[in-house]
């Protein structure tokens, strides 16, 4: 059954999201890497042997960051892959195309308004990034829409670990520690890193997220938990039999 999400406030502003973000780009790879304890490289690792890059197709990565995710992708295609990576923070656009050094194009662009033809792409994945969507049912389907028939969509996202004793240590240092670390490392406001596990704690989770992927169209929608479920990679398949045009 699908599992109760507390109804906390939270600002999705767009522009609220871009100015966190901006602030943060300077140490976001650091951070990510330090609060995960590295962690995020192997479910990074993961997602590409889980969801495999075709190289016959395009590859396309929104919400990307400064590209972690892209270039993994990148580099399991071993060069024959053609990955392009978007993000509509443009600070974060500019510190991933100077860590690329010209393997991948980055581009600033809103993954609900994605600048692609419709069926460009064979896979289409995002990495930590789809619930700060304002939208994730909008965002979902303009990721399906411009994913080729028989093509692939992926979402990797935190989840909350079910298991006892590691839940409860888990939301303690996720609400209390992580946020702590976050803005002694970066410098911050208060908000970037009290908005991460108030952003987390009201995302829609396996049964619930696997649903939304049904609702954009996406089918054979599966997801694998990973290290306990502190993180889950979930995929769709875009159908064959039709092409999925953006819907209102």
């Amino acid at each position: 059954m699908p599992e109760n999400k507390p109804n906390l406030p939270l600002d999705k502003n767009a522009s609220s999201i871009q100015a966190m973000f901006a602030d943060i780009a300077p140490r976001y790879d650091l951070l990510n890497h330090l609060l995960s304890m590295n962690v995020d490289r192997y479910w990074r690792w993961r997602t590409t042997h889980l969801v495999p890059p075709n190289p016959s197709g395009m590859h396309l990565d929104v919400c990307t960051g400064t590209g972690d995710l892209a270039l993994a992708y990148h580099r399991a295609g071993k060069g024959a892959l053609r990955v392009v990576a978007t993000d509509f923070c443009a600070p974060m656009v500019k510190r991933g195309h100077e860590k690329a050094a010209g393997k991948l194009p980055f581009l600033v662009a809103d993954t609900m308004r994605l600048p692609f033809p419709t069926n460009m792409f064979q896979t289409v994945t995002v990495a930590f990034g789809l619930r700060n969507v304002s939208n994730t049912l909008a965002g979902l389907r303009e990721m399906a829409r411009v994913c080729r028939p028989g093509g692939t969509v992926a979402v990797l996202e935190f989840t909350t670990p079910q298991m006892w004793p590691l839940r409860p240590f888990y939301l303690w240092y996720f609400r209390t520690i992580l946020p702590l670390i976050g803005r002694w490392v970066s410098g911050s406001s208060d908000f970037a890193y009290s908005y991460l596990p108030a952003s987390v704690a009201t995302f829609p989770e396996r049964e619930a997220l696997a649903a939304i992927f049904n609702e954009a169209g996406l089918t054979s929608t599966t997801w694998r938990s990973l290290t306990f479920g502190i993180a889950t990679l979930y995929w769709g398949r875009k159908p064959t039999d039709q092409s999925l045009e953006q819907q209102p």
